[in-house]
């Protein structure tokens, strides 16, 4: 398929639904060859399927992101096949539970805090030499609000997002000098989303944007001209 990042590739984390899912088929029809990675393998190949059958083309990499030599593998594998990566989407995150600060689980802290930033800090640990070589490569780090503006109950997840902030914004200030990185960090708003409907089971689904929407802004935006480590919030 042909389009603005044709023959480029990009991975994306948390690809077999919601989000993650729209960012991948949105990169493959705009010509990047997508991997999907996510832990559910049945999952991952109906979005593989939908990227085909719209004309562009995808592989599969079922993960468990928790398991950080398993990401180490899957970069060099890339590596080995690919030789560099244009495109990386960390959006693979937990809600975990809506609860006091002091009734926050530990296991289930460790769990969320292992996945939303420990995972991403292995991924940019392992696919940084690739994305090193290619001619510019583009990170974007999903957040959200809560990461800056804490709010009642939410804690455990916003201090998870607040940390990954910090965390890709370091590596944006890393990386500028050499002018090959640039790192975009995306608070997405209200979407119509598994984790969103966790967080509010009465909200209408209706009544918030589609994942589609959230997809087609950041494909867009890799395609302008912002600055790296900037934030942006997609409205809608």
């Amino acid at each position: 398929m042909t389009g603005p990042l044709e023959g480029k590739l990009a991975l994306v984390t948390g690809a077999s639904r919601g989000i993650g899912a729209a960012t991948a088929e949105a990169l493959g029809a705009s010509g990047a060859h997508v991997i999907l990675v996510a832990r559910g393998a049945a999952a991952l190949e109906q979005v593989e399927d939908r990227i085909h059958a719209a004309g562009g083309s995808a592989t599969i990499a079922p993960l468990d992101l928790t398991d950080v030599e398993g990401i180490a593998k899957l970069a060099g594998a890339v590596g080995e096949r690919w030789g560099s990566l244009d495109v990386m989407v960390l959006n693979a995150a937990m809600l975990g539970s809506l609860t006091p600060v002091e009734h926050i689980d530990a296991k289930e802290f460790t769990r969320l805090i292992q996945l939303n930033l420990v995972a991403n800090q292995a991924l940019i640990a392992a696919f940084d030499p690739l994305l090193r070589r290619a001619e510019r490569a583009e990170l974007v780090a999903l957040t959200s609000s809560v990461g800056r503006e804490p709010r009642a109950f939410w804690g455990a997840y916003g201090a998870s997002k607040a940390a990954l902030e910090t965390l890709v914004g370091a590596y944006a200030d890393e990386t500028r000098h050499a002018g090959r990185i640039r790192v975009h960090i995306v608070d997405p708003g209200a979407t119509r989303t598994r984790m969103r409907a966790l967080a509010f089971p009465g909200e209408e689904p209706e009544a918030v944007k589609a994942p589609d929407v959230v997809a087609a802004a950041i494909v867009e935006r890799l395609q302008g001209d912002a600055a790296s480590g900037e934030t942006a919030r997609i409205d809608g």
